[in-house]
């Protein structure tokens, strides 16, 4: 069996997170035992190795952040988790109100939430390609459509024609998509060209509602967007994590599950 007690702080720290990699998730005890160290030890190593975005902090121990993958473009993903976009469109879409502005990102989520407000009788805006044609000969619908770089992955314009049109226009409620949430690093995208879009976009509402399936909620990825707290809401599916969703309620985030 291997003993631990000779190694500096850092390198078992380092043997902590492929011990993670390994089981998924630890107990403080459990750490303890392995490592022959005290809880305050213990701790210092978990906060040592969150602050990287290492690990998630649960109560009790620590789970593995794992790292998105890579995302593939919009048509190749359009019946990923089918079920769950659905639910969380609709969800999503119950939140507007008839008579609002709204704006709607890209993806095939908030996609699924425009699908459920084709016969609302709001204002949209959007930078997506796919919104604008799916609301563009809808006559109860006041369509603003945001022009720029087309993104061909994405459909969707994205760069500074784009965010100088996005400082010209205000939304009651912006609805966007993500491709991580992270407790520790917050709201992450992996296309780092678009970043700077989508921070116009969180600041062109006065409400951000988030929708996003389990599969992005415990995750990072390569480019930060913002902090947690700029999220108001999130509406996600039931197959994510509890412990997550608590923790995003204590926060002073609403959590729609669907």
């Amino acid at each position: 069996m291997t003993t631990f007690d000779t190694l500096s702080s850092y390198e078992r720290q380092r043997e902590l997170a492929r011990l993670l990699e390994r089981a998924g998730r630890l107990s403080v005890v459990q750490i303890c035992e392995q490592f022959s160290i005290s809880e305050a030890t213990a701790r210092r190593d978990l906060e040592a190795l969150s602050e990287q975005g290492l690990v998630q902090r649960v109560h009790g121990g620590a789970i593995l952040v794992r790292q998105a993958a890579p995302e593939e473009p919009i048509l190749s993903r359009s019946h990923e988790q089918e079920n769950e976009k659905e639910r969380i469109g609709r969800a999503a879409a119950a939140l507007i109100q008839d008579g609002e502005t709204v704006f709607l990102g890209s993806g095939t989520t908030v996609l699924q939430v425009a699908q459920h407000l084709v016969t609302r009788n709001i204002t949209v805006i959007t930078n997506s390609l796919p919104v604008i044609n799916l609301m563009s000969e809808k006559e109860n619908i006041s369509l603003i459509a945001l022009g720029g770089m087309l993104r061909d992955s994405e459909l969707s314009f994205i760069g500074h024609i784009t965010e100088q049109a996005l400082s010209e226009v205000r939304a009651d409620r912006v609805v966007i998509g993500i491709r991580a949430i992270s407790l520790e690093q917050g709201l992450t995208n992996d296309y780092l060209p678009e970043t700077l879009t989508d921070r116009a976009i969180l600041k062109a509402g006065r409400e951000t509602i988030i929708v996003a399936d389990h599969t992005k909620c415990g995750v990072m990825s390569t480019a930060f967007l913002a902090p947690l707290t700029s999220m108001h809401t999130l509406v996600t599916d039931i197959e994510t994590d509890t412990e997550f969703i608590e923790s995003l309620r204590t926060q002073g985030i609403e959590v729609i599950v669907a």
